[in-house]
Protein backbone atom coordinates (compact mmCIF):
# COMPACT_ATOMS: atom_id res chain seq x y z
CA UNK A 1 0.00 0.00 0.00
CA UNK A 2 1.18 3.53 -0.76
CA UNK A 3 0.18 6.67 1.15
CA UNK A 4 0.23 10.19 -0.31
CA UNK A 5 -0.04 12.78 2.49
CA UNK A 6 -2.41 15.69 1.96
CA UNK A 7 -1.74 19.42 2.33
CA UNK A 8 1.42 20.16 4.36
CA UNK A 9 1.73 16.71 5.92
CA UNK A 10 4.87 14.59 5.67
CA UNK A 11 5.26 10.80 5.98
CA UNK A 12 8.45 9.97 7.89
CA UNK A 13 10.35 6.79 8.66
CA UNK A 14 11.87 7.19 12.12
CA UNK A 15 15.59 6.57 12.42
CA UNK A 16 16.22 4.79 15.70
CA UNK A 17 18.62 6.59 18.00
CA UNK A 18 21.61 4.85 19.51
CA UNK A 19 21.01 3.67 23.06
CA UNK A 20 24.49 4.63 24.18
CA UNK A 21 26.92 7.44 23.50
CA UNK A 22 30.20 7.11 21.60
CA UNK A 23 32.01 6.83 24.96
CA UNK A 24 29.79 3.89 25.97
CA UNK A 25 27.36 5.60 28.38
CA UNK A 26 23.93 3.96 28.17
CA UNK A 27 21.16 6.54 27.79
CA UNK A 28 18.01 6.13 29.93
CA UNK A 29 14.62 6.27 28.20
CA UNK A 30 13.89 9.69 29.73
CA UNK A 31 16.94 11.22 28.04
CA UNK A 32 16.01 9.74 24.66
CA UNK A 33 12.40 10.99 24.77
CA UNK A 34 13.29 14.65 25.32
CA UNK A 35 15.87 15.04 22.58
CA UNK A 36 14.98 15.71 18.93
CA UNK A 37 14.46 12.65 16.74
CA UNK A 38 15.87 11.92 13.28
CA UNK A 39 13.84 10.58 10.41
CA UNK A 40 13.79 10.07 6.66
CA UNK A 41 11.06 11.67 4.53
CA UNK A 42 9.14 8.98 2.63
CA UNK A 43 6.32 11.07 1.09
CA UNK A 44 5.28 14.74 1.06
CA UNK A 45 1.91 16.41 0.52
CA UNK A 46 1.41 19.01 -2.20
CA UNK A 47 1.61 21.95 0.21
CA UNK A 48 -0.47 24.18 2.45
CA UNK A 49 -2.86 26.79 1.05
CA UNK A 50 -2.54 30.22 2.71
CA UNK A 51 -5.33 32.73 3.38
CA UNK A 52 -4.93 34.23 -0.12
CA UNK A 53 -5.51 30.85 -1.76
CA UNK A 54 -1.86 30.45 -2.79
CA UNK A 55 -0.22 27.06 -2.36
CA UNK A 56 2.99 27.08 -0.29
CA UNK A 57 5.42 24.46 -1.61
CA UNK A 58 6.88 22.21 1.13
CA UNK A 59 10.52 22.81 2.11
CA UNK A 60 11.27 19.09 2.43
CA UNK A 61 11.40 16.43 -0.25
CA UNK A 62 11.43 12.63 -0.37
CA UNK A 63 14.76 11.28 0.85
CA UNK A 64 15.60 14.24 3.12
CA UNK A 65 16.98 13.33 6.54
CA UNK A 66 15.19 15.52 9.07
CA UNK A 67 15.20 16.44 12.74
CA UNK A 68 11.89 16.78 14.61
CA UNK A 69 10.54 16.93 18.13
CA UNK A 70 8.29 13.93 18.83
CA UNK A 71 5.09 15.05 20.53
CA UNK A 72 1.49 16.13 20.20
CA UNK A 73 0.10 16.16 16.67
CA UNK A 74 2.42 13.51 15.28
CA UNK A 75 0.56 10.31 14.45
CA UNK A 76 2.08 6.84 14.34
CA UNK A 77 0.74 4.64 11.56
CA UNK A 78 1.51 1.16 10.24
CA UNK A 79 1.74 0.40 6.52
CA UNK A 80 2.56 -3.12 5.35
CA UNK A 81 3.84 -4.06 8.85
CA UNK A 82 6.23 -1.10 8.93
CA UNK A 83 5.78 1.83 11.32
CA UNK A 84 5.81 5.44 10.10
CA UNK A 85 5.04 8.87 11.48
CA UNK A 86 2.83 11.44 9.79
CA UNK A 87 3.28 15.07 10.81
CA UNK A 88 2.77 18.60 9.59
CA UNK A 89 5.77 20.27 8.02
CA UNK A 90 5.81 22.81 10.89
CA UNK A 91 6.69 19.94 13.29
CA UNK A 92 10.05 19.55 11.49
CA UNK A 93 12.95 21.38 13.17
CA UNK A 94 15.34 21.16 10.22
CA UNK A 95 16.90 19.21 7.38
CA UNK A 96 20.16 17.41 8.18
CA UNK A 97 22.67 18.22 5.48
CA UNK A 98 25.66 16.04 4.61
Amino acid sequence: MKLKPLSDRVLVEKIEKEEKTESGIILPDTAKDESPVQGKVVAVGSGKVNDNGEKITPSVKVGDKILFKHGYGIDEIKIDDKEYLIMKEEDIIGIIQK
